[in-house]
């Protein structure tokens, strides 16, 4: 698991310094946030296999931003350990009701810290898949980072193949300009909206050999959705 990203979330410098010394010694690589907007931004931005997350945060709650987190179909399935001083056993089962995979109460041992790090991670790995994604001819496969339409390699940039990859993994749901702008281009980058519509044409026009651009679809006044069961195109 040396390959993994951990984003320690605590508003506490002291805390984040011993949370990092003890991960960096287990060979995961650390991200740090000491409020919730830096920790989604993190989170949007660099996607990291695990949050370490405080309950008490200034302004938005650690359990908050849980929530929202747990909401969002797109960072649902990275996994949360709470991190709190509080041991009511209510507070427990709200952190756990939210979507929450572990909790930890302070203070804690760094040794019981990775521990269960460890044992979160290998739960949420059986769950992961690297493999290529296939729709009715059309493949996208992650780890050569190529697309083809029946069995044609199919020229794109790399906003059109991450715009791509993002239909692909979350088909027949309907995202605004904002929500793509966010989970495609990230949190820190700032562009119009509009921008959007010019790499939706261009992926509508690489997409165009046999007709797989209609799965690229406009819902009018809300965005787009990748959808297979509308035949004519939007």
């Amino acid at each position: 698991m040396a390959d993994k990203t951990i984003l320690i979330v605590d508003d506490e410098s002291s805390i984040r310094d011993m949370l990092r010394v003890a991960l960096e010694m287990a060979d995961y690589k650390c991200l740090e946030a000491m409020d919730a907007q830096t920790a989604h931004t993190l989170i949007v931005d660099e996607k990291p296999d695990l949050v370490l997350l405080d309950w008490m945060l200034p302004g938005t709650s650690g359990i908050e931003l849980a929530r929202r987190l747990k909401r969002d179909d797109v960072t649902a399935q990275i996994p949360i350990i709470m991190l709190t001083a509080k041991g009511e056993e209510d507070n427990k089962v709200q952190g756990l009701e939210i979507g929450a995979d572990d909790y930890i109460t302070k203070p804690f041992s760094p040794r019981e810290l990775v521990a269960r790090l460890k044992a979160v991670l290998r739960r949420t790995d059986n769950t992961s898949t690297n493999g290529p994604i296939a729709v009715e001819g059309l493949i996208l496969d992650p780890v050569s980072h190529r697309v083809t339409i029946n069995d044609k390699p199919v020229d794109m940039g790399p906003t059109e193949y991450r715009l791509l990859e993002f239909f692909l993994t979350h088909q027949e749901r309907v995202y605004t300009r904002g929500q793509l702008l966010d989970h495609v281009w990230g949190g820190n980058v700032y562009v119009e909206e509009r921008t959007v519509d010019v790499h939706i044409r261009r992926l509508r026009k690489a997409l165009s050999t046999d007709d797989h651009d209609r799965f690229i679809q406009t819902v009018r006044g809300t965005g787009y959705r990748f959808s297979v069961k509308v035949t004519e195109k939007a």
